[in-house]
C-alpha cells in the first residue's frame, strides 16, 4: 500500500492554470503552420479539447473551428475508440494546415483514431503522458502515466476537512 495521500498523485488544474498553459501552447504553435506560418483551422477533440482549442484559436486568430468526438468508454469500461462526430471534411481535408487540440494525451488511442481521419494535421495537447507522447507533435507539460489530472470542469469549490488534526 502506498504512503501517498489521495491528492498527492493527482494534478489539479485550475481555470487560471489551464488558461496560462493553453496560451503557452498557442505561443509555441505561433508561426509553425505550413501556410506562411499560419494555421487554416482548429479541430477540438471533444469534450476536453474544447476550452484549450478556444483559447488557442483566439490567440492565433484562427476563425475556422470545428470538433471531432471520439468515444472510447461505455460508462467506466474502455472499448475500441470510434468517431461519433466528424469535422467538416471538406474544410479539414487530409489535415494540412489544421491544428488538432486536446487537453491531454493519455494512452494515445484516441489520437490514433483522429490521426487516421486527418493524417497531415498537427496534433497539440496541453498535457501529455509518456504512453501517448508519440501521437503528439506539440505539448506543454508532461506528467507521469499514473498521475490523474483533475481538470477545472471536473471540480467544484467546497470546504475540505484537514487531512490530519482538528477542524
Amino acid at each position: 500500500m502506498s504512503d501517498l495521500l489521495p491528492h498527492e498523485k493527482g494534478f489539479h488544474v485550475s481555470w487560471d492554470q489551464l488558461h496560462r498553459d493553453a496560451r503557452a501552447l498557442a505561443w509555441r504553435l505561433q508561426g509553425q503552420g505550413p501556410d506562411a506560418g499560419a494555421w487554416r483551422a482548429v479541430v477540438a477533440i471533444t469534450r476536453g479539447g474544447m476550452a484549450p482549442a478556444m483559447i488557442v484559436a483566439r490567440e492565433l486568430d484562427i476563425r475556422m473551428v470545428d470538433t471531432i468526438s471520439v468515444k472510447s468508454y461505455n460508462h467506466q469500461t474502455q472499448s475500441e475508440p470510434r468517431v461519433i462526430k466528424s469535422p467538416d471534411m471538406e474544410v479539414v481535408g487530409d489535415g494540412t494546415g489544421v491544428l488538432i487540440i486536446d487537453d491531454l494525451v493519455d494512452t494515445g488511442r484516441t489520437l490514433e483514431v483522429v490521426r487516421a481521419h486527418m493524417p497531415k494535421a498537427h496534433v497539440a495537447t496541453v498535457y501529455a503522458k509518456p504512453m501517448g507522447r508519440p501521437q503528439v507533435d506539440t505539448f506543454i507539460t508532461e506528467v507521469s502515466q499514473d498521475t490523474w489530472i483533475f481538470f477545472p470542469w471536473d471540480m467544484a469549490l467546497q470546504y475540505v476537512k484537514p487531512y490530519r488534526g482538528q477542524d
